[in-house]
């Protein structure tokens, strides 16, 4: 009886640990799962780059501007450095760095912007082609981020994170961009989205 029935747990026991080891395989901890709203937008070549392009792949996003004073060049330095890293592992992932002044970042000047730093437009679009407050209402709806540009002002409010988005267009972690920015933590999260 007692021998049944610790052969009973024992193997109750093992299939709970199976299920969490199963259930952990390509699942980021305390996913946020924002979900991205659609969107069709301009990158650098003026082509359009949409949700719909990205899915099935796993994507990096910033938030930018060519004209910006303060976080924004240190942020695409650190961008370009997880680049390097993702092609060094051999990791497919995208990068999306969205612009926050759309109405002064054409695609010629993003492109002259993205020419300063050694990065590569193989896996890296520089979006717009939007409004002002259409890309104030995506950040916030969609990436819970701010964007604001104060009237009669030509620097933009903006945070300086970096969003990790999984191959469903949903947000899985964001990190620090500007400030001891995670390389290895975001290397190891696309390998586990790309495990699943």
């Amino acid at each position: 009886m007692y021998r049944k029935r610790g052969a009973l747990l024992g193997a109750l026991m093992m299939i709970s640990v199976l299920l969490l080891v199963s259930c952990s395989n390509g699942q980021i901890k305390d996913a946020l799962n924002y979900q991205i709203q659609p969107f069709e937008y301009q990158n650098q070549n003026g082509q359009k780059v949409s949700l719909d392009d990205l899915k099935g792949k796993v994507w990096v996003a910033d938030f930018i501007f060519t004209s910006c004073e303060t976080i924004c060049p240190p942020m695409t330095a650190h961008m370009t450095e997880l680049q390097k890293r993702l092609k060094e592992e051999k990791l497919d992932a995208h990068i999306i760095s969205f612009s926050v002044d759309p109405e002064v970042d054409s695609p010629k000047k993003l492109k002259e912007f993205a020419k300063a730093y050694p990065l590569s437009f193989k896996n890296w679009d520089f979006l717009t082609g939007y409004s002002q407050s259409a890309i104030e209402k995506f950040a916030m709806k969609s990436f819970k981020t701010i964007v604001k540009k104060p009237e009669d002002e030509d620097q933009v409010i903006h945070q300086s994170l970096f969003f990790l988005v999984d191959q469903e267009g949903k947000v899985m972690k964001n990190y620090d961009g500007v400030q001891n920015t995670p390389y290895d933590e975001i290397i190891k999260d696309i390998k586990t989205l790309n495990r699943s």
